[in-house]
């Protein structure tokens, strides 16, 4: 899908350009995008490295699994049927934590392990359960403590103060996640709403048809 929306970008532009005479124009952002992607690469390698590092000592330090015991009584209420089973509260604890405090590359193999073990207990597997999806949108909107990314883009761009973004990054994060799992749960009580409204029906219909 990406590559055919590239695609399409690409080739509008390329007829606008013909259009208004300005292919040249076009091609010369070309090569000065390219340019300026390998300059913005190697600004942004050294920052990476040192948040990575920073982030790996917290890792090592035990602070994920520290996260990981505060978040445990409230993700028991998010994901039930988790924690009935057992199969996969800790390493949702992990992934989740591991997000927080911005460790990406090390939340990816805890989220892609809790999936596992939340699949092998689904007993049906051709369709996720409840925590599943609810799983995958606190995933992808959870609380960020250290957007090291943001940070660090600014200051590639100049910015003086790269960490004013903190405190709006806290607020707009922590209301994605709050509004994801409020929407996840709110759909899940839908979907379950509507089958029992359906058996209703279906019972009314055969004592009608019982008594004609």
């Amino acid at each position: 899908m990406m590559e055919k929306c590239f695609f399409v970008l690409v080739s509008i532009s390329l007829v606008f350009a013909l259009l208004t005479g300005n292919l040249q124009a076009v091609s010369n952002a070309v090569v000065d995008g390219a340019s300026k992607a390998i300059t913005l690469l190697l600004s942004l390698a050294g920052a990476m490295c040192l948040w990575s590092g920073i982030m790996e000592v917290l890792r090592e330090a035990g602070a994920v699994q520290k996260l990981s015991r505060i978040l445990s009584p409230i993700l028991r209420r998010v994901f039930p049927e988790t924690w009935k089973s057992g199969q996969g509260s800790e390493e949702i604890c992990a992934a989740l934590s591991a997000n927080i405090l911005g460790i990406g590359n090390a939340a990816t193999p805890l989220a892609l392990s809790a999936m596992e073990k939340m699949q092998a207990a689904n007993p049906n597997k051709e369709r996720a359960t409840d925590d599943m999806v609810t799983f995958a949108i606190l995933g992808a909107s959870s609380l960020d403590l250290l957007p090291t990314t943001l940070i660090t883009l600014r200051r590639a761009a100049g910015s003086t103060a790269p960490y004013k973004i903190i405190l709006p990054v806290w607020i707009c994060s922590a209301a994605c996640a709050v509004t994801g799992v409020f929407l996840s749960k709110l759909c899940i009580r839908l979907t379950r709403k509507v089958p029992k409204e359906r058996r209703k029906e279906a019972k009314t219909c055969l004592k009608k048809g019982g008594a004609a």
